[in-house]
């Protein structure tokens, strides 16, 4: 399967060849959604917690004689029945709000968004991403330019939210990017569905594109 290559300054140079497994299979809805739905699940934090009559502090004297006072017998003012006691079935932090999903799944559901971004004109590949100085105002100006000269609107701005794939971390660009508001760069074997389904434009360089595993 071949793609649109371009360079930095927004022109097409050729095209790429992308695995089809990747980027060439049908979209499931159904699918993507239990992948995020498991990622949410698992980030989840259990906040609300109650204490449990062994929790609560004090009650450690029985209130009273067991019998021969005319009153109900206790064995201590923690029980749930007394004001100030423990709490029956309340919630708690040791909660596990986590999912567990196949590997193989989570590879299915990266590739189904892959291949319906590629397919809407969201996916742009690009020969090599370097700038002059790892300076962000010649970052903006040069995805400006890009936007421009390619014909992607609102391209790394309002609207065109941004993920720039690379192949392995380079200082220098990630110093000049990671100030921009609407833009956030990554390495491509790192990718997961949540990432790439969120930005509205994926920018995967040539070198990174032989990192996705799908």
């Amino acid at each position: 399967m071949e793609a649109p290559l371009y360079n930095q300054e927004g022109s097409k140079i050729g095209t790429v060849s992308v695995p089809d497994n990747i980027f060439g299979i049908r979209w499931n809805a159904n699918l993507v959604h239990d992948v995020i739905e498991m990622m949410r699940s698992s980030r989840r934090i259990p906040i609300a917690h109650v204490k449990g009559r062994g929790e609560v502090r004090g009650g450690g004297k029985k209130p009273w004689r067991q019998k021969g006072t005319g009153r109900a017998r206790h064995g201590s003012i923690r029980s749930p029945l007394w004001p100030g006691g423990g709490v029956t079935h309340g919630p708690t932090k040791e909660r596990n709000f986590s999912k567990k999903i196949n590997k193989n799944v989570k590879k299915k559901a990266l590739a189904a968004v892959l291949s319906r971004k590629l397919k809407e004109g969201e996916v742009i590949f690009l020969d090599a991403l370097d700038f002059s100085a790892p300076k962000t105002k010649i970052a903006a100006s040069t995805f400006r330019a890009f936007g421009e000269s390619a014909g992607f609107e609102k391209f790394a701005s309002r609207g065109g939210r941004t993920l720039v794939l690379l192949a392995e971390p380079k200082k220098d660009t990630i110093r000049a990017i990671r100030n921009l508001p609407y833009v956030e760069v990554e390495e491509s074997r790192n990718i997961n569905v949540e990432q790439a389904l969120t930005p509205k434009f994926l920018v995967i360089t040539k070198d990174a594109l032989s990192k996705i595993s799908a």
